[in-house]
């Protein structure tokens, strides 16, 4: 098989006008609630006919985070599909908050680790979506020295893993006014963490408790001894 040749792009709408024709103007958006996500969405809406979505989620069942998806998909009229996240299973199997006996069961049942490109290669199955058709997600060089080294090395698209950027060079201001001008509101997790909720450490099950108790309720039905990551932090800070 030939490699694709790497080409470079002008900037951010040059890449989605090339991945546009390749996907026959169809994209799948890993939707994370997060402000780089709703820009991405605001960006191939101007050059994609077809917008499909996709969460993948770390606790099913969390209110605020479906509150976050009944808004989203209110303003974009349309269903916000949601998957597992590979970080999920990942947790689980390494036995993250488990207790001795849960995670006896856990390594019983024999769970998979998969990865993003798992789950879009799933919802391209389930959903009809032919396998030409490119994952966009929000990432973008200025969030960080790693992330711009890694997409001035190997660019905003990878075509071997029908993946790209559509926001690889805006910057935090561009996002901001994009968002702004666009009238679409953040969601709560920036509330509660100051960004999209992406794990089950500090910075996020301490506000969840006092916040969402019932969602912690929740966190601690997957991971049963989670209060230990509160206790840690708290009793270092007595």
């Amino acid at each position: 098989m030939v490699a694709e040749p790497r080409r470079q792009f002008a900037d951010a709408d040059d890449l989605c006008r090339y991945v546009a024709g390749l996907s026959g103007g169809r994209v799948l958006l890993s939707f994370s609630c997060g402000k780089d996500a709703v820009g991405a969405y605001l960006q191939l809406r101007r050059h994609f006919g077809e917008i499909r979505l996709l969460y993948l989620y770390l606790v099913p069942g969390l209110s605020f985070v479906d509150e976050a998806l009944a808004y989203y998909e209110r303003q974009f009229g349309t269903r916000i599909a949601r998957l597992p996240h590979p970080s999920l299973y990942r947790m689980l199997n390494e036995g993250l908050y488990q207790t001795p006996d849960r995670y006896e069961v856990i390594r019983n049942l024999g769970l998979p680790n998969f990865d993003y490109d798992d789950c879009y290669r799933v919802y391209r199955e389930d959903h009809g979506l032919a396998d030409s058709v490119f994952a966009a997600s929000g990432v973008r060089a200025a969030d960080s020295p790693d992330r711009r080294v890694a997409i001035k090395r190997h660019g905003p698209v990878n075509h071997a893993r029908k993946s790209f950027f559509p926001v690889y060079d805006w910057s935090k201001g561009r996002l901001l006014d994009e968002i702004r001008a666009s009238g679409l509101k953040l969601s709560p997790e920036y509330r509660l963490f100051g960004r999209s909720f992406d794990g089950i450490d500090y910075r996020f099950v301490r506000p969840i408790k006092d916040h969402y108790p019932r969602d912690y309720e929740r966190i601690k039905a997957f991971f049963p001894l989670v209060d230990a990551e509160l206790h840690r932090y708290e009793r270092r800070a007595d």
